[in-house]
Formats: C-alpha cells, sequence, structure tokens
C-alpha cells in the first residue's frame, strides 16, 4: 500500500489505516477474538497505521492492540492513542501531571515504553490557545514518553490553531463527502505547515457505506443511537453531524455516483485519499471482510474529475447548509 510521512514526524504511514474506536466500545458489541481478527485483516491487507485512544472501551482497544502486536513481532505498525477525555472537560485539567498519568496508563496499556503518536482528543477550545499545554506535551517528548504529538479536533478552527503550533505533528479532523469545510483552508494549511493529517469519521458512521435505510435500527450501545442529536459527546462524530433522514436520502444519491468496480465506502474513501495534504485515512472495521475492503480502496484508480464534480455538487446541495456553520 502507499506510504506517506505524517508531517513533522517523519514516520511513514499507510494511505489507509485503521480506527479502532469500533474494537473498544460506542458501536455495539465486538467479541475480542473478533477484533483480533479485524486487526489482523488489516495488517495483512497493508495497513500500517492503527487509531486508538485510551477511552475506547475504557483501554479495552489499546490493549487489544497490544495483544495482537505480540503476536506479531514482524510488523511495523504505528500505533496513534489519544488523551484528555477521562476527566472534567474543563482547560484546567488539560496539565503535565494529567499527561504523565495518562500517559502512563496508555504505554501500560500499549505494552510500550515510548508511545508512536498521542493526541489531545477533543479538548476545550481553549487548550489550543494555551502555551502551557504545549509546554507541557513538549517535555513529554522530551522525556521520551510520545516520540510526536498531535490534536484531535472538531472544528476547522481549532485546526487552524494548532497548526499554527511549531511542534504539532498531525490533526486529526473529520473529513469525508459529506464534510468538504477542512478543504477550504485546513489542508492547505497544513501541508504548508508540513502537519500530517489524519482523516477521520471517513464513512459519516456508515451511512456512506449506502447499507442503511430510514428504518435501520442500531443497538442501545450504539453511539448512533445514544449520540444522534449529541446528547453524549459532540453530535459531529456521528454521522458527521447530518440528520439521520436526509444522510440517508444523500448517501442513496452518493451511491449512485460510484464508478464500476468501487463500493460506495471504496469511493468514499479513495474522494478522501486524493485531497492534497492528507496523510491517512481511518476507517474503521467490525469485521474482516470490511478491513479487507476499506483496505482495498487504496489500489483503485483514482475519481475522475467528472465524478469528483458530481460529488461536490451533491454536498452543496444536500449537504452543506447542515455542517458548515457549526464545524
Amino acid at each position: 500500500m502507499e506510504q506517506r510521512v505524517i508531517g513533522r514526524s517523519g514516520r511513514s504511514l499507510s494511505a489507509i489505516g485503521l480506527g479502532t474506536w469500533q474494537l473498544g466500545a460506542d458501536w455495539g458489541d465486538v467479541e475480542e477474538k473478533d477484533a483480533l481478527a479485524v486487526l489482523e485483516a488489516a495488517a495483512e491487507a497493508g495497513v500500517t497505521f492503527f487509531d486508538t485512544a485510551d477511552v475506547y472501551g475504557d483501554g479495552r482497544s489499546e490493549q487489544t492492540i497490544a495483544a495482537f502486536l505480540r503476536g506479531r513481532p514482524d510488523l511495523d505498525i504505528t500505533v496513534a492513542t489519544k488523551m484528555g477525555r477521562r476527566v472534567d472537560q474543563i482547560p484546567e485539567n488539560y496539565v503535565l501531571e494529567n499527561f504523565r498519568a495518562w500517559n502512563d496508563r496508555s504505554r501500560r496499556n500499549l505494552g510500550v515504553e515510548r508511545l508512536d503518536l498521542v493526541q489531545l482528543h477533543c479538548p476545550p477550545t481553549a487548550v489550543y490557545s494555551s502555551d502551557e499545554v504545549f509546554d507541557a506535551l513538549d517535555t513529554m517528548v522530551e522525556e521520551g514518553r510520545t516520540a510526536a504529538y498531535g490534536v484531535s479536533v472538531e472544528t476547522c478552527a481549532e485546526a487552524l490553531t494548532a497548526i499554527a503550533r511549531p511542534h504539532v505533528a498531525s490533526v486529526q479532523i473529520i473529513l469525508n463527502p459529506f464534510r468538504m469545510k477542512p478543504l477550504l483552508e485546513v489542508l492547505p494549511a497544513a501541508a504548508e505547515a508540513g502537519v500530517g493529517i489524519i482523516a477521520r469519521v471517513p464513512l459519516a458512521s456508515g451511512l456512506l457505506s449506502g447499507k442503511y435505510t430510514k428504518d435501520t435500527v442500531f443497538a442501545a450501545n450504539d453511539h448512533r443511537t445514544f449520540n444522534r442529536h449529541g446528547e453524549a459527546f459532540d453530535q459531529g462524530e456521528t454521522f458527521s453531524g447530518v440528520d439521520y433522514g436526509s444522510g440517508v436520502e444523500a448517501a442513496a444519491e452518493f451511491s449512485g455516483l460510484v464508478p464500476v468496480g468501487f463500493t460506495p465506502a471504496q469511493a468514499a474513501l479513495r474522494w478522501i485519499m486524493q485531497q492534497p495534504g492528507v496523510t491517512t485515512v481511518i476507517p474503521g472495521a467490525r469485521n474482516p471482510e470490511q478491513a479487507r475492503t476499506n483496505a482495498a480502496a487504496a489500489g483503485l484508480p483514482p475519481l475522475s474529475e467528472e465524478t469528483l464534480a458530481s460529488i461536490r455538487d451533491l454536498y452543496d446541495r444536500r449537504i452543506k447548509e447542515q455542517v458548515e456553520n457549526r464545524w
């Protein structure tokens, strides 16, 4: 699979990685053997980047990745985790003492002395403007606790603030055919600054797979049920903030634009890969076949200019008004 360097870290990652939120929590139940099978399928398909967080299943996702990598010492996998969501979301909690504690826990969970990449996990907006926060992150690197650090953001404004920081290696942001605002300023600014872009929620929580209808019922412990209106965390994390009913209709139209030889999900992933400045895109997977199919998108031909224009038109007509004023 194509490898791309992630910003200032100098580390190369597969153009399609694996998001592992699904393997920890909030997407219904996943057995450990099934989670390990997903990791195996992704690695065998050429994925060299796993993204996780300390709160995914209260550390379960990190621990599952560690168990998998212990059994596959032949693999060269970069693992990024996140920190910050284990406490009340107030800027005062984003201090070096907490960073060290969270780092210690993630290093134990992952079974490593030094993390490859640690990201602030969508902290309060004020955190991105704090010199003390980024001084603390620099200290984490100096102490050998992490090789590099980045941020995961909700809004484009947060991303631009982070990109201006001199040692931020990466910005993780929602980017997909239903969330195009980052194309305007964030991706160009990141490219100019040498900051990597990790595109998350690439399938709009599965909407862009084209598999759901207005009658689809998700499990009670799936965020697509309990966070549909932002009840538990930022609404933009669920269906990219798009109203579910209109999102299903837009997804059906998107499926009609997909070239022969692509699944709708693969077309969405290919669209993201083609955006200048994107380092890697991190779809999740609930089973090995999904992991293999997602990874296979990296080997498909680029979408044509005609298809790209049609996707943009769909966004402008059906989606833009819902999301661009919020994120």
